[in-house]
């Protein structure tokens, strides 16, 4: 029973979107300097505006759109780009099995739209909103839709005046969005194995940064924790994980 249901508590679509978009402005603060970075680099790397504004709209995931970024202009054949990517956002796979757990009462359409919008914060946020009792679509789209407009904006914005910034980097802009999925992370702590499974993580993608390179250490890291957490599953009931 959810907890909206044993408090008697009353929900409608317009008050969830509301609450949803509330929850995403955080992020969209956060993801700004991210967001605006990579339409300075698609210019610098000899994508037009529209170009960029494009990849931010269809491919939605600043890490890969990055590491496109890096292989676009270099002599490599397309379908490895498209497997680097792919490895890149290969954990978006797991969010959508995790989530998809949270969401029998969602149609198939809904799944279909809505997960195309699940980006590591509207994962992590929609993990503790299943836990507050209520995950509706209205709620997701609500928090999803700030995100995503002002996302691709900030890449046109990016692109049009990314120019007037030299190096975006010596700013540490690019510091910023990482920050915010550290404290995202840290609001599972409470969980059983958090710490090891993170630690093993962080290890094995340190690891395969060096040993393997970018961007495979990302999925090397995630696989890892995977495997501890399957190894040693949780005790207790009742946890959500």
């Amino acid at each position: 029973m959810s907890i909206a249901e044993t408090t008697g508590q009353k929900f409608s679509p317009g008050s969830d979107f509301l609450d949803g978009a509330r929850r995403g402005l955080p992020v969209v603060l956060a993801s700004a300097p991210f967001g605006l970075l990579f339409g300075a680099l698609a210019i610098q790397n000899g994508m037009t505006l529209g170009e960029a504004v494009l990849m931010s709209a269809t491919v939605y995931a600043g890490a890969s759109q990055m590491v496109g970024l890096e292989l676009f202009g270099q002599t490599i054949a397309p379908w490895l780009i498209v497997l680097s990517i792919f490895a890149v956002n290969f954990r978006h796979v797991l969010y959508s099995a995790a989530l998809g757990r949270k969401v029998p009462h969602w149609t198939s359409a809904q799944r279909a739209f809505g997960f195309f919008f699940l980006v590591d914060p509207q994962y992590a946020e929609g993990e503790k909103q299943s836990l507050r009792g209520r995950l509706s679509f209205a709620w997701y789209m609500g928090m999803a839709t700030p995100i995503y407009v002002c996302w691709v904006i900030e890449a046109g914005l990016g692109a049009a005046f990314g120019s007037l910034i030299p190096n975006p980097h010596a700013l540490g802009l690019d510091f910023l969005l990482p920050i915010y999925f550290l404290g995202l992370m840290m609001d599972f702590r409470k969980r059983p194995l958090w710490l090891p499974v993170v630690t093993v993580s962080a290890a094995a993608s340190i690891a395969a940064y060096y040993f393997v390179g970018s961007p495979w250490h990302v999925s090397i890291g995630a696989a890892a924790g995977i495997a501890l957490a399957a190894m040693m599953p949780p005790s207790g009931e009742g946890t959500g994980v």
